[in-house]
């Protein structure tokens, strides 16, 4: 799905200066014995798509097999036709610091964009470098993503334990849709509560209130992905990725 923002900048790719050098020095701190495969045996496999820099030094990168020293662009060029019509938003008029796992879910799920109401610095440490191969947009105003949405024939759907939600575990998610979550705290705010078609919540069992946006978001996309992912255009099942 094409997607057309206006006045929206969409950084998929990007990163702050020093980024890249702080985040690959953190998983090295993390994880001491690397991930991934090293340099691939000759003759090389023939393709645009390799990069021959991962070819000959090898591929230590948090992606699945099948992309396997394939270039960064190259990447997002597939997953662009893998992509679903499920979208994510969420608030930052306070720095929230679970954006990046957000962006990470939106990655893993195959959603087709994330959307950052509010302030456009966030933390990517969460990502995991997944912003790298994800559309991230961003929008001053909630009103502003409203417009996008409704130019893309989006439905807004909210999610928060609010009174009067309904429990996401009840109901069918549209199969075109913007999920929208709040700052961590206070939730959505009014004005997004009031945009919403639907807001829906998550029951919980414990004696938390709350769980922040990256977890909600996690738990909010697979809901969508059990309704409609294995019937969604341009990935049936059979060409689902292997593990």
């Amino acid at each position: 799905m094409k997607v057309r923002c206006r006045g929206v900048t969409d950084n998929a790719g990007q990163q702050d200066p020093g980024q890249r050098e702080l985040n690959e020095s953190d998983d090295e701190a993390v994880h001491p014995n690397p991930v991934g495969v090293g340099p691939h045996d000759l003759p090389w496999p023939i393709g645009e798509h390799f990069d021959p820099e991962l070819l000959a030094a090898g591929d230590r990168r948090n992606v699945i097999d099948r992309y396997r020293y394939w270039k960064m662009q190259a990447i997002r060029d597939d997953l662009d036709g893998r992509r679903f019509t499920v979208h994510l938003a969420v608030e930052n008029w306070e720095h929230d610091f679970n954006i990046g796992t957000v962006v990470r879910n939106a990655n893993a799920f195959g959603a087709a964009g994330v959307h950052i109401v509010g302030r456009r610095r966030w933390n990517r440490r969460g990502a995991m470098m997944t912003d790298r191969y994800q559309h991230v947009y961003y929008h001053p105003s909630i009103e502003d993503l409203l417009e996008w949405a409704e130019h893309e024939q989006l439905s807004v759907i909210g999610i928060d334990n609010l009174d009067g939600s309904v429990p996401l575990e009840t109901v069918e998610l549209p199969r075109s849709c913007v999920l929208v979550f709040g700052q961590e705290g206070p939730g959505l705010s009014e004005a997004a509560k009031a945009a919403c078609a639907q807001v829906c919540s998550i029951r919980m069992f414990g004696s938390t209130r709350s769980i922040n946006a990256g977890v909600a978001s996690g738990i909010a996309l697979h809901t969508w992905v059990r309704t409609h992912a294995l019937q969604a255009d341009g990935f049936p099942l059979e060409e689902l990725p292997e593990l």
